[in-house]
C-alpha cells in the first residue's frame, strides 16, 4: 500500500505566517514539540483528539472493510488511519490509530469495539477476576503496534510530530468493571470504595502493562504520549489522588524521553494532580476556563485545548468566535496546543476542521507572543 500525502491543507499561507527568527516556518514536527517543551513557536500547533478514524472518506471505506480491530492490528492501515488526517486536515501532529483497550487483549481480557464503545464478555466482579490477569511485552505480543508506529514516522517524515496513546488507569478499570461505557463510572466507583486492595490491584496491573506499552510506543518512534484517563473526571480530587494518582505516574514513567500530554474529561478540579502524575502539557475540556487551568498548572506545563466540538456542529459562525476566545484565553503563552474539548464528534464537517486549522495557524500567527515569565507580551521576533 502507497501512503502518499498531498500538500498539507493551508501549506500555501505558510508565507503570511510570523516566522522564527532566522529561519523559514517552522514545520508542524517543529511548532508541535516546541509547544510541548514551552518553547517559542511561529504560530500554535493544532490537531484533535479522534481525528484518526472521524470524517474522512478513505478511512470509513477501510473501516467497514476491516474494522476498527482489523485496522489496529494490520500495520500498514493502522499507519495510513494515522496519517490521513494531516492532509485531510493541515494538522501539526498525528496521532496514532489504536482503541485505548488494546493493550488489555494480551493481558486476557475478551472485549468486542462497538459504535458506542468497548463491550465486555465477563465484566470484573471479584478479586479473582483481577488475578487472572497477566503481564506481558508488548513489543512482542504488540509488535504490529510498533511496526505501524515505524511505518507512519517514514511516511511523516519530519513534516508532522506523531504523538502515541495509552488509556489512563482508571479508564481502563472502568471499562474492565462497568462492562461497557456508561455515563458516570458508578459501579466502578463502587468497586473502588468497597474492595479497595483488589481495586489497587486491578489499577497496578493495568499501569504496569502501560508502562511497558508507553515505553514501547516511546522505543519504535512516538515523540509524545497522550494518556487518556477519559473518565477520571467522575472522581473527587481527594479521591483521585488516593485511589488513582500512584499508579497513573507509574504508567507514564514509560514515556521518559518525551512530552506527556495528560487528559482527563470533566477533569477541571484534577488539574493539579494530573500534572502531579508526570503531564508535560495537560488537556482541558470545553467545560473548563483553559486561562484557569493554566493558572493551576502552573507556568512550567502547557496546556492543550479546547474548543467546544458542539460549535464546529453549528457551522463557521459559531466555531470562528469560539477559537478566538480559546486563543485570548491562551493570551500567546508558551506551551499553548489548540485542540477540541473532547474528540472530533459524529457528522462534523470535514471542510471545518481544515479551516480551523488554518484560521488558528494563521490568527495565532498575528498575535505577538508572551514571555514566558508573567503576562506581557514580547514584540520581537521569536528566536529558533
Amino acid at each position: 500500500m502507497t501512503m502518499q500525502d498531498p500538500p498539507l491543507a493551508g501549506e500555501a499561507a505558510c508565507g503570511a505566517r510570523t516566522r522564527v527568527a532566522g529561519a523559514g516556518p517552522m514545520t508542524g514536527e517543529r511548532r508541535f514539540l516546541a509547544a510541548c517543551r514551552l518553547e517559542p513557536v511561529d504560530a500554535t500547533p493544532v490537531w484533535y483528539m479522534r481525528q484518526a478514524g472521524r470524517g474522512i472518506r478513505e478511512y470509513e471505506l477501510m473501516r467497514d472493510r476491516y474494522g476498527v480491530l482489523g485496522i489496529a492490528r494490520t500495520p500498514e492501515l493502522a499507519a495510513r488511519a494515522s496519517v490521513l488526517p494531516v492532509s485531510a486536515y493541515g494538522v501539526d501532529a498525528a496521532v496514532m490509530y489504536a482503541d485505548v483497550m488494546l493493550p488489555t487483549g494480551p493481558m486476557g481480557v475478551e472485549f468486542d469495539l462497538t459504535p458506542e464503545g468497548p463491550v465486555l464478555a465477563a465484566p470484573f466482579r471479584s478479586p479473582a477476576d483481577v488475578a487472572r490477569l497477566r503481564a506481558y511485552e508488548p513489543e512482542d505480543e504488540l509488535a504490529f503496534a510498533m511496526e505501524a508506529i515505524r511505518i507512519a514516522r517514514r511516511e511523516l517524515d519530519g513534516r508532522q510530530a506523531l504523538i502515541g496513546i495509552a488509556g489512563g488507569p482508571f479508564t481502563l478499570a472502568a471499562y474492565l468493571v462497568e462492562g461497557r461505557a456508561t455515563r458516570d463510572q458508578a459501579t466502578a466507583r463502587a468497586f473502588m470504595y468497597a474492595q479497595p486492595e483488589a481495586w489497587h490491584d486491578l489499577l497496578s496491573r493495568i499501569a504496569e502493562v502501560g508502562r511497558r506499552y508507553v515505553a514501547a510506543q516511546v522505543h519504535a518512534g512516538v515523540q509524545a504520549v497522550q494518556v487518556f484517563d477519559t473518565w477520571a473526571g467522575t472522581l473527587s480530587p481527594a479521591d483521585y489522588e488516593a485511589y488513582v494518582l500512584p499508579h497513573a505516574s507509574r504508567l507514564i514513567e514509560g514515556a521518559r524521553g518525551v512530552p506527556v500530554i495528560h487528559y482527563a474529561a470533566g477533569g477541571s478540579g484534577l488539574v493539579e494532580l494530573l500534572v502531579r502524575a508526570g503531564a508535560d502539557v495537560v488537556g482541558v475540556d470545553a467545560r473548563a476556563s483553559l486561562d484557569e487551568a493554566w493558572s493551576r498548572a502552573g507556568t512550567g506545563v502547557g496546556i492543550q485545548g479546547n474548543l467546544d466540538g458542539a460549535r464546529l456542529l453549528a457551522g463557521w459562525d459559531a466555531a470562528e468566535p469560539g477559537a478566538r476566545h480559546v486563543l485570548d484565553e491562551a493570551a500567546g503563552r508558551p506551551g499553548h496546543i489548540f485542540n477540541l474539548g473532547h474528540g472530533i464528534l459524529p457528522g462534523t464537517d470535514p471542510a471545518l476542521l481544515a479551516r480551523l486549522a488554518d484560521f488558528v495557524h494563521q490568527e495565532s500567527a498575528k498575535r505577538p507572543a508572551a514571555e514566558r515569565t508573567g503576562g506581557r507580551r514580547a514584540t520581537t521576533e521569536v528566536s529558533a
